[in-house]
């Protein structure tokens, strides 16, 4: 059977990336997941505020959670503010989960989000990856990838 495609996601407005993941892993698969956010949450997310640096995604009980996301409490929220820090819950098929379950669990892979956008219809979503930690020797070998694709296109406009 043949791999799927990587699909691109409708991303309208970016209001969290996570950079650092695609340096600390091997990225495998990506996920879309709609998120389960309060009015103040998406409101802040609206304004662009929001991190998921230090964030990942956990499958318990059969549901996806995204913890230790951060969504800055709103300033015009008054007493109906949300804790910013709270676990978030994750919309994905339950296919999707019991497959997502199975490679973190046996073959030892991290679920990472990657990024929160809102899509074309407005929605707030997620894209999560399904990783495998690099080691010391691999993040290496990624800077000098980097640093020799900067120095190439350095050469290419100076000379071309």
């Amino acid at each position: 059977m043949a791999r799927p495609q990587n699909k691109t996601f409708e991303k309208i407005k970016t209001v969290a990336e996570n950079r650092r993941a695609r340096f600390d892993y091997h990225i495998d698969e990506t996920f879309e997941a709609g998120i389960v956010l309060t009015g103040t949450e998406v409101k802040s997310l609206r304004f662009g505020e929001g991190s998921i640096a230090e964030s990942y995604a956990e499958v318990r009980n059969g549901e996806v959670w995204l913890v230790n996301s951060n969504v800055p409490e709103f300033s015009h929220g008054n007493r109906f503010n949300h804790e910013p820090k709270r676990p978030r819950k994750l919309l994905m098929h339950e296919r999707e989960i019991a497959r997502l379950q199975g490679s973190v669990e046996r073959k030892g892979m991290t679920l990472v989000p990657l990024s929160i956008y809102f899509n074309s219809r407005g929605r707030a979503k997620v894209e999560l990856a399904l990783a495998r930690g690099k080691n010391v020797a691999d993040k290496r070998q990624t800077v000098k990838d980097r640093d020799w694709q900067r120095q190439k296109a350095r050469v290419m406009r100076e000379h071309g």
